[in-house]
């Protein structure tokens, strides 16, 4: 199955949106003009197009396998990753001072999408080890950084994350992975499960970042320390030693991208695998969020990426079978699907849905840029606040809308669609892990209404709805019908979120079940708000532009239209949801326990 990079959206998007044209006022992106980006993102999508997309449908049928301890990952996927390499492409946002090109998120966020939308098994082990990369820039000593980072920023070595127990699930107080020190390491015994990428062939070596408890280490989550494990120690020269007592027992067998190894990795099965401590003890899940948030982002491009590529397929199956009578036209021949109007309901849910994704989060991921390369604090403390709110919804909210995206994907092919040989049902199965992985859409929910708007009493979220209000006055000022629906679907959405987060802050602390009992409806909410928000701006943009005649008057007109779909479409269900929010509690605590 083709894949094309839609590098229009993606342009539009950041200059309209997202601050492409500021990124050189930032600190360290004085080279980083629009021209440079458009050069990037070319390259990146011949890349994606003609290594990557051809092996996803390789990978999902063949999946990798474990042998002795040694896993294999399907035909071609070794090569692309050498690929991949040599092309730099691993060191893209690394930092500069360890061999990385230092490029901002913005940039970096529809290189992502890219790799994601052609082959999202092969992009998770880059993603993590990018994480990785950040956690040891941010907390590691300068011993541990000199060894590790010049080669995972270079991609010669990849990392992962190691959290999850058997028992534990997402609960990591539960975590009883040891971590016994001796001289200047530790010897780390333990058992860990859902490690992407835990073991693979593409690389020399593998560094794992594993939570574990010291033996003093007092209980729960403050206990939790995190050490450097790599699977082939590192000499002082820099050069590998010996294995290290660290293996991958098992690979789990999973609904989709089966071509990423999940593995059951196990320490300390013999002496004890040495590892290193990555700052203070009993700090490490601070220093482990460091790599979740960057992986909760990474992931809400997934659930926008899968969307792009399920919206290309069915879009291009709509325009090529051929069934039943154009209704209330004049030919008696049938014609192709895309003139059915639930066909078209269908595509058009797909591109709006998958369009409002990538505005909001190229708009976060350029708000990720201003909180660390801003000169003026303010601003980066701005910045940082609205990433901070908007990162559960972009994990959230994008990767269940990818549920319903390829959904509608296998909905358009027909019994066809139900074919594994069509394609169009791999990406449903990629797509419903998406959701649980690096959090649940719950503990993203929990997230949002608890740390991001109770704690600082909706603060952040307030502001958020000022600057929405905004937007929806210059939408007012606009004429026309497709601006007049805009302005009072969004004005009603605007109005549901402004009632939510009051009744949050207000309901917080005395009954905060009632306020978790509708806190996936309420992120689901503030998703659809958010991306109506960023479609109402593009359409603005899009008005302006075709005012003074630049641009492709086409796409701009679409631009118009598809947000005006979104509005009629997605932006319809706000009050509903509000309503589910404030007064759907009851219902869910009703029953006892021993009644389900």
């Amino acid at each position: 199955m083709s894949y094309t990079a839609p590098i229009p959206d993606m342009l539009f998007v950041m200059k309209a949106l997202a601050g492409l044209d500021e990124l050189p006022k930032l600190r360290g992106c004085k080279e980083v003009t629009p021209d440079v980006v458009e050069q990037i993102l070319e390259e990146n999508a011949r890349f994606s197009s003609t290594v990557l997309a051809p092996l996803n449908a390789i990978g999902d049928r063949e999946g990798s396998k474990l042998e002795q301890g040694a896993v294999t990952t399907p035909l071609g996927f070794k090569e692309a990753y050498r690929q991949f390499a040599e092309a730099g492409w691993p060191a893209l946002e690394g930092p500069p001072q360890f061999g990385g090109q230092g490029l901002p998120k913005l940039v970096g966020a529809p290189a992502l999408e890219m790799w994601k939308s052609a082959n999202l098994a092969f992009s998770l082990c880059p993603m993590l080890t990018v994480g990785a990369i950040e956690a040891l820039v941010l907390r590691g000593s300068d011993a541990l950084k000199q060894a590790y980072l010049p080669k995972m920023v270079a991609g010669a070595w990849t990392g992962t994350m190691n959290l999850t127990e058997p028992q534990a699930g997402s609960d990591l107080a539960l975590v009883k992975a040891r971590a016994v020190p001796e001289g200047d390491h530790y010897r780390i015994h333990g058992q860990k499960i859902f490690i992407t990428y835990g073991e693979h062939d593409w690389t020399e070596n593998i560094v794992h970042l594993v939570l574990a408890r010291t033996p003093d280490a007092p209980p729960g989550v403050k206990g939790i320390s995190l050490f450097v494990v790599p699977k082939f120690l590192v000499d002082r020269d820099g050069s590998l030693g010996a294995r290290n007592d660290v293996q991958c027992i098992k690979l789990e067998e999973k609904l989709g991208i089966h071509a990423s190894p999940t593995c059951v990795m196990a320490y300390g099965e013999r002496e004890g695998a040495i590892g290193h401590l990555v700052g203070e003890e009993n700090r490490g899940l601070e220093y482990m969020f460091i790599m979740m948030n960057a992986a909760r982002f990474a992931v809400g491009m997934e659930g926008l990426a899968l969307s792009e590529r399920a919206y290309q397929k069915a879009a291009a199956y709509a325009k090529e079978r051929v069934q039943s009578r154009e209704l209330g036209g004049s030919g008696s021949q049938p014609v192709t699907i895309i003139h059915h109007p639930d066909v078209r309901r269908m595509l058009m849910s797909m591109r709006a849905g998958t369009e409002a994704m990538r505005a909001l989060a190229y708009v976060v991921a350029g708000a990720l840029d201003r909180a660390h390369r801003h000169r003026n604090e303010r601003e980066r403390l701005k910045a940082q606040a609205f990433a901070d709110l908007m990162i559960p919804v972009v994990k959230g909210w994008l990767t269940e809308t990818s549920i319903e995206v390829s959904s509608l994907g296998i909905q358009v092919h027909g019994g066809m669609g139900y074919i594994e040989e069509t394609g169009a049902a791999q990406f449903y199965r990629d797509a419903r892990i998406t959701t649980i992985y690096e959090g649940t859409t719950s503990i993203q929910a929990n997230d949002l209404v608890g740390r991001k708007i109770a704690r600082e009493a909706g603060a952040t979220a307030k502001a958020v709805v000022k600057d929405m209000k905004a937007t929806l006055r210059a939408v007012k000022r606009i004429e026309g019908e497709d601006f007049a629906a805009l302005g009072r679907r969004l004005g009603a959405g605007v109005k549901a979120v402004e009632q939510c987060v009051d009744w949050i802050v207000a309901s917080y602390a005395a009954d905060p079940r009632a306020v978790h009992a509708g806190s996936v409806p309420f992120l689901e909410l503030m998703g659809i708000v958010s991306g109506g928000w960023q479609m109402a701006r593009a359409a603005l943009a899009a008005h302006d532009m075709l005012a003074k005649g630049e641009g492709d008057a086409e796409f701009l007109r679409a631009k118009i239209v598809t947000a005006r779909f979104f509005a009629d479409h997605y932006l319809a269900q706000a009050p509903g949801l509000c309503e589910t929010v404030i007064a759907g509690a009851p219902g869910v605590m009703a029953l006892a326990a021993e009644q389900f």
